[in-house]
């Protein structure tokens, strides 16, 4: 039977459309998922894709925490049974909901930023990333205005001893993120929260490469070949 992979669709939601393109070039279906519906429709994985959910009123992902389409999905993911990637905006409403530690800030220099940008694959246990290698890099698309990832020390080095940053920017970080973090995992390994855009990485006709197609076919094998990821007793 074919992975089911559902992408969330908010007000203000621009990335929606590639992500369920990504995940169908990976060899999945993509399921178009709403905001204000509750019924995940028996989906095996979810996409929080980019954008700005709600007009990234009050804050980036404030809102959209709140909606419907999250009453399901925030406990099935904090359980260990759901796998969810959020990208960009995504990761945001990650932080916000509670699945992942720290937040998104205005980037440093205050500007929105847009490039094509290097990174390094730290995690490879996690349903997301298991078709890379330990120090893999990837080059994706970066555009976001506040993909500054903070957090207190203490929250930092848990991260750091458990390993769940999942990527880190190849030299500084453009938009000031505290140890030039990426993304994240949580302890079970099956939420990421990904500021870089993968799904614009998936096809060379469109993207600045291919690197991000490892992500929706990590899932895939997660989901069909039953990949492991990290227990979360590590966490």
């Amino acid at each position: 039977m074919t992975a089911r992979v559902g992408v969330i669709t908010f007000p203000g939601s621009l990335d929606d459309r590639d992500a369920m393109r990504a995940v169908r070039i990976a060899g999945a279906e993509p399921v178009p998922l709403w905001h204000d519906d509750a019924d995940l429709k028996g989906v095996d994985a979810v996409v929080l894709p980019g954008g700005f959910s709600y007009g990234d009123y009050l804050r980036c992902g404030a809102i959209a925490q709140f909606a419907p389409v999250m009453t399901e999905l925030v406990p099935a993911a904090a359980s260990g049974r759901l796998p969810v990637l959020g990208i960009c905006n995504g990761f945001q409403i990650l932080c916000e909901s509670h699945l992942l530690p720290g937040a998104l800030t205005r980037n440093r220099s205050l500007h929105f930023i847009n490039r094509d940008q290097a990174l390094r694959i730290e995690a490879v246990d996690t349903a997301w990333t298991n078709r890379y290698t330990t120090g893999q890099e990837a080059v994706l698309v970066l555009k976001s205005g506040e993909g500054n990832y903070v957090a207190d020390t203490e929250t930092l080095d848990e991260l750091e001893r458990t390993g769940r940053v999942v990527a880190r920017y190849v030299g500084t970080a453009p938009n000031g993120s505290q140890r030039d973090i990426a993304g994240i995992t949580n302890a079970h390994g099956n939420v990421v929260g990904l500021m870089p855009h993968p799904e614009h990485a998936v096809a060379e006709l469109t993207g600045p490469s291919v690197d991000g197609l490892g992500f929706f076919t990590s899932i895939l094998a997660h989901l069909t070949e039953g990949s492991p990821v990290r227990a979360a007793s590590t966490g």
